[in-house]
């Protein structure tokens, strides 16, 4: 069996990011990326997806977003690409096609379980893996009666295989905000939820909001121990989106109250057809191989603070939405995070 230093296990944002952080500890992280390239979930995010954040305010520590204009929003395929080349320029052990089906303990180490029957032991781990791979799919009324189609936003490419269908999107953040106002250049379609849409304006005073939340520290306040739930988030706006809403394209209604056979009934009782109904209800941390550690809730939520496995040690967390701040889980935010994380293994291997 190989021994290593520190396993990372996710290969995008956050798991580059706690590389770049371990190496600078002096510390030999292996990072193991289930999927075939080191851009963890970007290749599979619908193809229009933009940066709310100018590229200033868009890199991983050591590497500036290429950008001629660093006020503009990159897009889907430009960070795939600057993810790409931040990994090739890593000295780190970078192993692709390396999915790991459980972490165990073994006296002060763990041992790390792959799909393909590999085992690693390692004196730390990272979990790195984001939350694109556990798409949350809430409760609501009569789903499992709908006899369209049901899919997730992490099913969502790009609109034009819904041209010319009624599409009912649920939800009230920014990718549902988005998807919704694409889908309805070519179909009829819905914004559904519990709540309103709550925008924030993209710009303030001729400044972009990221440059507010930097100058007034709110990007890296360590609020996110005191949250225990996520706060509603808020659709970056830069005037579009609330425009498209007012217009009715797409029109936004309270959630469905209930369903009948393809038919969506509204509040108001009325009913009509749909084909197909898209949940844009956000993600939950995809951590399945944590369960034998007992690091996880009965939700599968870590059991942590600010990263730091709270029953675990040697065992941290990069990436978590809210990890520490509002910024925990963005290009702009995760470096600190992942300093932080780094640090504090380099401080237990040391002591044991």
């Amino acid at each position: 069996m190989e021994h290593i230093d520190v396993a990372v296990i996710g290969g995008g944002q956050s798991g580059l990011a706690a590389a770049h952080a371990l190496l600078r500890e002096g510390l030999q992280p292996v990072v193991l990326e289930a999927s075939g390239h080191t851009a963890g979930s970007w290749p599979r995010y619908y193809r229009s997806l933009t940066l709310f954040s100018p590229a200033r305010y868009s890199s991983l520590p050591g590497m500036p977003f290429p950008s001629d204009d660093p006020d503009r929003y990159p897009h889907r395929d430009e960070v795939i690409a600057y993810l790409t080349s931040y990994a090739a320029r890593l000295d780190a052990d970078l192993r692709t096609h390396s999915r790991v089906a459980a972490v165990r303990r073994d006296g002060p180490a763990f041992v790390v379980d792959l799909e393909d029957g590999g085992r690693l032991a390692t004196r730390a781990v990272v979990a790195a893996s984001g939350t694109f791979g556990r798409p949350h799919r809430p409760e609501l009324p009569d789903l499992e009666q709908f006899t369209g189609t049901v899919l997730h936003a992490a099913d969502y490419r790009h609109s034009e295989r819904f041209a010319g269908q009624r599409v009912v999107v649920v939800g009230a953040g920014n990718s549902a905000v988005q998807i919704a106002a694409e889908l309805a250049t070519v179909a009829r379609v819905t914004l559904a939820s519990r709540h309103p849409v709550k925008f924030a304006r993209q710009r303030i005073l001729g400044r972009d909001l990221h440059f507010w939340l930097k100058r007034t520290g709110l990007d890296i306040a360590p609020l996110g121990r005191f949250l225990r739930t996520p706060p509603t988030q808020l659709v970056i706006d830069d005037g579009r989106y609330r425009a498209a809403v007012t217009a009715g394209a797409p029109d936004r209604r309270e959630l469905f109250t209930a369903i009948e056979g393809n038919k969506v009934i509204w509040a108001d009782g009325s009913a009509e057809e749909a084909d197909t109904i898209l949940l844009a209800t956000g993600y939950r941390p995809d951590l399945p191989y944590l369960t034998h550690l007992g690091a996880l809730d009965d939700a599968g939520h870590p059991l942590h603070r600010d990263g730091a496995s709270s029953v675990q040690p040697g065992l941290a967390f990069v990436g978590l939405e809210w990890q520490r701040s509002l910024s925990s889980n963005s290009l702009r935010g995760v470096g600190r995070d992942a300093a932080r994380a780094a640090r504090r293994l380099a401080a237990h291997l040391s002591r044991t």
